[in-house]
């Protein structure tokens, strides 16, 4: 029987509660420790899911002996200080998306994982669905023929908070990084490659932040991929891919989709593929594989990846004119 492995958390927000869903169905997995800014806040994160140990001190968990790897699901702005504390512990490192807030912070990342000989992955947990695999085998097959066009949106409105992480410029928000990324990345997924060039328009608000980002990517022969993020209305959010033979629909939310639809010849064919408990568990479950089997980095979701989108998300950021207080 495999041994299981043991995960610390740091940072047990919202975001953390869906990962630790997501561990509880993974038979050789769980959560050995957790630790947060905030004592209590960890003792009930800590109750909530069964783990024996909860800290108030982040250096504490990631020297915890116990670890085998360290999940980081605090703010975009930390996560660069907490992935390097993990990294310098000697831990393997699974960090939430956006991995950091440019492309500075990722290529020091990355030196220093490869530098120590510990694995790092950006957690964009879309990537790993299974909807997402029956997409590939239907792209793969040549279902719908070349790709022309894709288009998606994501579009949420939550109620404002100004001094919220979303809002915040001290805090790295702004559609972009929190929500576009999901756009650009499942873009360049479906293209297999990156942008030659795009162009964008952004509504900044009154905290500074980019609130709503609408605009094309430009791929190898003209493709075009037409994304919009916003904080500022409940949009259809859906990915379609539209090709010279048909198109695919990734069902809202696609960044969480469990249901497809191939249309070809005015023939529809609908898949669905339920979670197995989260949805978080699956780039989860990649994680430990990639551990266990030595590697530095996810085939899914390379170092290469990571790093190409910061880099994007950085010239698009520079062409909107939103640079953070503390770049």
């Amino acid at each position: 029987m495999t041994e299981k492995f043991k995960w610390g958390v740091i940072a047990p927000g919202r975001i953390a509660h869906t990962f630790a869903e997501g561990v509880q169905s993974i038979s050789d997995a769980e959560i050995c420790a957790v630790a947060s800014s905030n004592q209590e806040r960890a003792d009930a994160f800590a109750k909530k899911y069964n783990i024996p140990r909860a800290y108030d001190s982040y250096k504490t968990l990631v020297n915890d002996p116990a670890v085998d790897g360290v999940y980081i699901s605090s703010l975009h702005h930390q996560h660069f200080e907490h992935c390097m504390l993990a990294l310098e512990a000697g831990k393997p490192v699974l960090c939430e998306k956006p991995f950091t807030v440019n492309a500075t912070e990722t290529e020091k990342l990355i030196s220093i994982a490869k530098e120590k000989n510990l694995f790092l992955m950006e957690a964009l947990w879309t990537r790993y669905l299974p909807i997402y695999g029956i997409v590939r085998k239907w792209l793969d097959e040549g279902r719908i023929g070349e790709i022309v066009l894709l288009t998606s949106a994501f579009g949420v409105h939550p109620e404002r908070d100004e001094k919220g992480r979303l809002l915040d410029l001290n805090l790295a928000g702004g559609s972009l990084l929190d929500i576009g990324i999901y756009n650009l990345s499942i873009s360049n997924w479906v293209m297999g490659e990156y942008p030659t060039s795009f162009d964008v328009h952004a509504l900044i608000g009154n905290t500074g932040v980019d609130e709503l980002l609408a605009g094309v990517l430009v791929y190898e022969n003209g493709i075009v991929s037409q994304f919009s993020c916003n904080f500022l209305s409940e949009n259809r959010n859906d990915f379609f891919i539209y090709g010279s033979k048909g198109h695919i629909r990734i069902h809202s939310n696609f960044w969480g989709s469990t249901q497809a639809t191939l249309s070809v010849d005015g023939q529809e064919h609908t898949e669905t593929a339920p979670f197995a408990a989260s949805g978080f568990e699956y780039q989860t479950i990649e994680a430990m594989r990639c551990i266990r089997a030595g590697l530095l980095e996810s085939p899914g979701i390379s170092h290469a990846d990571t790093l190409s989108m910061m880099r994007l998300m950085d010239s698009i950021r520079a062409e909107i004119g939103l640079k953070y207080p503390f770049e």
